[in-house]
């Protein structure tokens, strides 16, 4: 499967990317070796994800989120209950390699 994602970042932005292996690629996000967008905003936590068939429907979906507004953005992370997709896709025990814990609360969402 490939996947188009949002990961909310340490400053509270969003960053767009894809791949083909969402689990390993949020690690590396939180590991400095994801983008150099992100090494300086560790950590940072899964915010939002579609899945695609395709490496190119996932990379044009990328695309079409890079060119959303900050507020855009985040319309789409709050609409969805990403514990409860993860869980449907199989990956419930990223839950805890990502750090996404529905219990602790991120920064604000409606400022």
């Amino acid at each position: 499967m490939n996947y188009a994602y949002l990961v909310r970042c340490s400053d509270d932005s969003l960053y767009a990317g894809w791949t083909n292996d969402i689990e390993k690629r949020v690690r590396a996000h939180n590991n400095g070796t994801g983008a150099k967008y992100t090494k300086a905003r560790r950590p940072v936590t899964l915010a939002y994800a579609e899945r695609f068939e395709t490496r190119s429907e996932a990379m044009k979906r990328e695309a079409a989120l890079k060119k959303l507004s900050h507020s855009q953005k985040e319309a789409l992370a709050g609409a969805v209950d990403l514990p409860a997709l993860l869980a449907a896709w199989g990956l419930l025990k990223m839950e805890e390699a990502i750090r996404l814990n529905p219990a602790e609360p991120g920064p604000s969402r409606n400022a």
